[in-house]
């Protein structure tokens, strides 16, 4: 069956004078006790050709880590509901601009440095730079995602955290599919994003992520958690 893009996006993109396809791979959907490596094997191992880069979404990863929590039952203290009301929304998703997820935040990254970076935040942004508060805070608190309404239920009213040691993640999925492919733990959403783990060097991840930059899965009802970079010349 001939590649196919998702809606409102592209299948092909052009980094650097090289071309390369973005092939979005549909799952089940994937919960917390599922096995990462059976779900990758299972519905990506057939589909994958040698060199090819198969790139995974941190949020399934971090929901079979168990780091997935319904919003009510987070229970924000004060600071987290104070802070949660200074934090700018995007419009890719509510980021810490909630109380339950703002509290995560102080759990994942420890309230002094939470303190530190809002500090930070609120003596910079008057001079028009932005992003300091998630410099500062460190790529825990980046990798939180909140509730939204375009995320599959369950998760659509679920706090999700950054995934833990997304680099042995990367090398044993990497492993399970024969080693012939290359492996990255991905965060991107539409105003862009990052990879958390990857089995290449920091050159060529840093290309993929350009690669990977007009977010080519989407964030929404896809069911398509994981995807292929194959380049074409």
């Amino acid at each position: 069956m001939p590649a196919k893009a998702n809606d409102g996006k592209q299948l092909e993109t052009v980094v650097d004078g090289v071309r390369y396809l973005r092939i979005p791979i549909k799952t089940k959907l994937v919960l917390e006790g599922d096995d990462i490596t059976e779900v990758v094997t299972t519905f990506a191992s057939a589909l994958l050709r040698d060199r090819d880069v198969l790139f995974v979404t941190e949020k399934i990863v971090a929901i079979t880590q168990g780091r997935s929590y319904p919003t009510e039952s987070i229970i924000p203290r004060k600071l987290a509901t104070w802070l949660s009301g200074h934090v700018a929304r995007t419009p890719s998703g509510i980021g810490l601009g909630l109380p339950q997820t703002m509290e995560m935040a102080l759990r994942e990254c420890g309230t002094p440095r939470i303190v530190l970076a809002a500090a930070v935040a609120a003596v910079t942004k008057p001079f028009g730079r932005r992003g300091d508060f998630y410099r500062v805070a460190g790529p825990k608190a980046r990798g939180i995602d909140g509730p939204t309404s375009g995320t599959i239920p369950p998760f659509n009213a679920h706090v999700v955290l950054a995934p833990e040691r997304p680099h042995e993640v990367a090398r044993a999925l990497r492993a399970a599919l024969g080693g012939n492919v290359e492996v990255l733990i991905t965060d991107i959403n539409d105003l862009g994003g990052n990879v958390l783990g990857s089995t290449v060097d920091r050159a060529r991840t840093r290309t993929l992520e350009r690669v990977l930059r007009d977010n080519p899965l989407g964030q929404g009802h896809q069911s398509t958690p994981m995807g292929i970079i194959r380049r074409e010349q």
